[in-house]
């Protein structure tokens, strides 16, 4: 199923890029996810690592849950449902509802979001989009760690090497907002 789930994903973001200076192949990200769910979180549910490499496909190159639901079960469908935005709601409210949903998500859900908010921070620390002033990547860790407070109790090893790298990203940046954070 993982294997279908990321030949599926290659075709459907065959052209998206990651807005890195380098335009970074999207796939990439996916991969990313799905690693850190099997070889950080010692996620083994294909389910989970499936729907970790299909969760933006619906978001972002208009898959319909229908087809996921079609071609990879109803679990992977519904995970993918809980974890995608809905675009026809301004940014600022999409962002909201992440904060206010993530501890009403699945556990399988919990599970994807925080592998999710994990790439992106590196991203965002490593290889950040490349409009980004150092504010808006500050505010993207202050916000992530929102999202993934609403997450905790799920996966240890998840939650301790998000929180790693949110603390790196506060030290390469010298968040006062994150050196806040922090201290709460």
């Amino acid at each position: 199923m993982l294997l279908r789930a990321l030949e599926f994903a290659a075709d459907r973001h065959r052209d998206q890029r990651r807005k890195d200076r380098l335009g970074s192949p999207y796939i990439n990200h996916l991969i990313a996810v799905a690693d850190l769910l099997a070889n950080t979180g010692g996620v083994t549910d294909p389910i989970v690592l499936a729907a970790g490499v299909l969760h933006d496909t619906v978001e972002d190159v208009g898959v319909t849950l229908d087809e996921l639901g079609a071609g990879f079960g109803a679990e992977v469908r519904g995970i993918v449902a809980e974890v995608t935005d809905d675009k026809t709601l301004p940014k600022a409210v999409r962002k909201q509802r992440q904060v206010e949903h993530a501890p009403s998500l699945s556990a399988r859900a919990k599970l994807v979001k925080l592998a999710d908010k994990i790439a992106n921070v590196r991203d965002v620390i490593d290889r950040p989009p490349v409009m980004w002033p150092r504010e808006r990547r500050e505010g993207y860790l202050v916000w992530s760690a929102a999202v993934v407070a609403g997450c905790r109790g799920t996966n240890a090893a998840l939650e301790q090497l998000f929180d790693r790298e949110a603390a790196r990203g506060r030290a390469q940046f010298g968040s006062r907002q994150g050196r806040v954070l922090a201290a709460r």
